[in-house]
């Protein structure tokens, strides 16, 4: 006789906020962190080489996602110039660091 499954929401719910999710989220994104500080480029003739690669941080909660009801890790870059090193400007090409970290950080998991 095969095994039968009845799904629950309620319990369904209940795991995506349990500690052990959030650990395993926040391992994930410490995993795509190591990637993109990796990837993130250095100018070394820039007012600040280097910053941009050490501005790389994780974190993570029980309470994400759209509806507040399931545990997520986030990756940041906390330089106040990421969000050109990403998506570029006219005089600069995008380098689409997180981009390519969650890309390849995700099949390393």
């Amino acid at each position: 006789m095969a095994a039968r499954f009845r799904m629950k929401r309620k319990g369904v719910g209940e795991m995506l906020r349990m500690p052990g999710m959030e650990a395993e989220m926040l391992r994930r994104a410490e995993v795509i962190k190591g990637v993109a500080i990796g990837l993130s480029p250095v100018d070394e003739n820039g007012p600040h080489p280097g910053h941009y690669k050490a501005s790389w941080e994780t974190s993570s909660t029980r309470r994400g996602g759209r509806k507040r009801d399931r545990a997520v890790g986030y990756v940041r870059n906390t330089a106040y110039y990421a969000r050109w090193v990403e998506y570029g400007t006219e005089k600069v090409h995008a380098h689409h660091v997180l981009l390519r970290a969650a890309q390849i950080g995700g099949r390393n998991q």
